[in-house]
C-alpha cells in the first residue's frame, strides 16, 4: 500500500511539474517558436497529461479497492 501511495504522489507531482512547465513555456515567456513546433509541443503535452491522469486514476482505484 505504501508503494502505491508513493507512486500516486510521484505521478501527481510529475503532472503538476508538467503543467507548470507548459504554462510557463506558453504563457510567461517570449520564446518564439514556429507553429508546427508549438502544435507538436501541445500534442505531446496533452498525451503526457492523459497518460499521467490514466495512471493516477488506476492507482486511485487500486487504493480504494484495498481500503486505503
Amino acid at each position: 500500500m505504501e508503494e502505491l501511495r508513493a507512486e500516486l504522489k510521484r505521478l501527481k507531482d510529475n503532472l503538476c511539474d508538467l503543467e507548470d512547465t507548459h504554462s510557463f513555456t506558453f504563457g510567461k515567456t517570449t520564446v518564439h517558436i514556429g507553429a508546427e513546433q508549438a502544435q507538436s509541443m501541445q500534442e505531446e503535452y496533452e498525451e503526457e497529461c492523459s497518460s499521467y491522469n490514466e495512471r493516477i486514476a488506476a492507482l486511485e482505484v487500486l487504493l480504494l479497492a484495498r481500503g486505503r
